[in-house]
């Protein structure tokens, strides 16, 4: 995995460099940076979870630090269940998770509330491995949600070929790829099959699924990933940040319109500008209206309690926070990642100010 990770970096390296001194050199005017701009501050945040904001969440640490140089800030990925429950446990400071607290959850933050603050939107590829066949293939969740419950196990399958005429698909076996780990990415791709598949989707939705005994499991979303880039016949889920990087392909997926829209950042911000946001800045941009939306899209939160233990932990939350949904949102897109649709990211930047009250 950290040789993906590398990778990326790589792909990226020279853009991001340039961009972090922008963002240092404009740490102190523009939107998102008053959060950020304090000076004096000094200590350490921990943080763990989503692995699928991990990326983000390693790049803008390094360029906080041009802001902030006395703010250590450490974020472990783990998968969002672990990270939720890492904050419950009062371990770190500030969780990532791609999806809410479940109610079957709540009681472990004992009555406390807790706020979210999203900083990403992130598609989640449908990924496969078929040597000969590296783009263009369309699938639907029918066709998904047949697959991965072990209905459709050949690549050739008509429901397959149905939607991919003039495309010569191969016999082989299909090799089913999962999360292992408790993971939001999970959530997010089984609740588009229930939204987009009900008749067919039978495991529900949940941040782990009980998946067909002869599937496949990895850790983490690079976990997943290096499983399908060296198995021919897998497909897997897999966010856009790391396909990309792992160099996977990925099918155009049918949206609620009834188009075939492969994953990008364009597609993502399309879904997510048609969501609804709920008071508490929780939304789902899975199966959004819109032509152009890609209907696989997760979006990632930063959880924290709302109440802090001590006036410089607010401080240090507030402007770590300031910067994920400021000056930080210029960093996603070369990552793989789709920034917030304004309005969502403003009122974000509005809710900070509730940390420590």
């Amino acid at each position: 995995m950290q040789r993906l990770r590398r990778q990326r970096f790589t792909t990226a390296g020279v853009a991001l460099a340039a961009m972090a001194l922008l963002v240092a050199g404009c740490s102190s005017s523009g939107s998102g940076s008053s959060s950020s701009s304090g000076s004096g501050l000094s200590g350490t945040l921990n943080g763990s979870g989503s692995t699928l904001q991990l990326v983000y969440q390693q790049q803008a640490i390094q360029s906080f630090k041009s802001v902030q140089p006395s703010i250590t800030v450490n974020y472990g990925g783990g998968g969002s269940g672990k990270g939720r429950t890492d904050l419950a446990s009062n371990v770190v400071q500030f969780a990532g998770s791609d999806s809410p607290i479940s109610s079957t959850d709540l009681p472990l933050f004992k009555g406390k509330t807790v706020l979210y603050f999203p900083i990403l939107i992130a598609p989640i590829t449908a990924s496969y491995n078929l040597p000969g066949i590296k783009s263009g293939l369309k699938l639907d969740a029918p066709t998904l949600a047949g697959i991965f419950q072990a209905k459709i196990t050949k690549w050739n399958d008509p429901q397959i070929a149905s939607q991919n005429p003039g495309v010569k698909l191969p016999s082989t076996a299909i090799t089913i790829v999962h999360r292992s780990d408790s993971s939001g990415t999970t959530q997010n791709f089984s609740e588009f099959l229930v939204e987009g598949a009900p008749s067919v989707w039978k495991l529900g939705s949940d941040s782990t699924i009980n998946w067909p005994a002869n599937s496949r499991g990895g850790n983490a979303n690079g976990g997943v990933a290096q499983i399908i880039k060296t198995t021919a016949g897998a497909i897997g889920y897999v966010d856009y940040a790391d396909a990309k990087a792992s160099g996977l392909t990925w099918a155009s997926v049918k949206n609620q319109a009834g188009n075939y829209v492969a994953p990008s950042v364009q597609s993502a911000t399309e879904a997510a500008s048609n969501a609804q946001v709920k008071p508490d800045l929780t939304f789902s941009a899975i199966w959004a209206s819109g032509a152009q939306s890609y209907p696989i899209t997760a979006q990632s939160w930063v959880l924290v309690y709302q109440k802090q233990s001590s006036s410089n932990t607010t401080k240090l939350l507030k402007s770590y926070i300031g910067y994920l949904v400021g000056d930080g949102q210029k960093l996603l897109p070369q990552l793989g990642y789709a920034p917030l649709p304004s309005s969502i990211d403003q009122q974000a930047k509005t809710q900070i100010s509730k940390i420590g009250s």
